[in-house]
C-alpha cells in the first residue's frame, strides 16, 4: 500500500519539478524581453529627438546602411509592440504555470499525509 503511494507521490514530484524549471524559464525569457523593451524605449526616445536634417544609420552586419528617419521610427514602435505583445504572453504563461503549480502543491501535500498515514498503519500492524 505504501510503496503504492510512494511511486505516485515520486511521479507526482517530478511534475512538479518541472512546472518550477518552466516558470524559472520564462520569468528568465521575460526578463530578457523586459531589458529588450527598455533599450527600444531609449532607441525611440533618441529618435524622437531627430529633425528631418539628421541622418540615422542602421547597423547590418559588419556595415552601417543609411536609414530613413520615418522608417526606423516605424520599426523600433513596431518592435516595441512586439516586445510588448511579447511580455503579455508571458505574464499569462507565467499565472497559468504558477495556477498549475499550486495544484500541483496540493496534490502533493495531500499524497505525503496519505503515505504518512499509510507508514503508520503499517507500523502499528508490526
Amino acid at each position: 500500500m505504501a510503496e503504492g503511494i510512494q511511486k505516485k507521490l515520486q511521479s507526482e514530484l517530478e511534475k512538479y519539478q518541472q512546472l518550477q524549471k518552466d516558470v524559472n524559464k520564462s520569468m528568465s525569457a521575460r526578463q530578457k524581453l523586459e531589458a529588450q523593451l527598455t533599450e527600444n524605449n531609449i532607441v525611440k526616445e533618441e529618435l524622437d529627438l531627430l529633425g528631418a536634417d539628421n541622418t540615422v544609420y542602421k547597423l547590418v552586419g559588419p556595415v552601417l546602411v543609411m536609414q530613413d528617419l520615418d522608417e526606423a521610427k516605424t520599426t523600433v514602435t513596431k518592435r516595441l509592440e512586439y516586445i510588448n505583445g511579447e511580455i503579455q504572453r508571458y505574464e499569462n504563461l507565467l499565472k497559468e504555470l504558477e495556477r498549475k503549480s499550486d495544484q500541483q502543491r496540493e496534490v502533493l501535500t495531500s499524497l505525503q499525509q496519505e503515505y504518512q498515514r499509510a507508514q503508520g498503519r503499517s507500523i502499528g500492524k508490526a
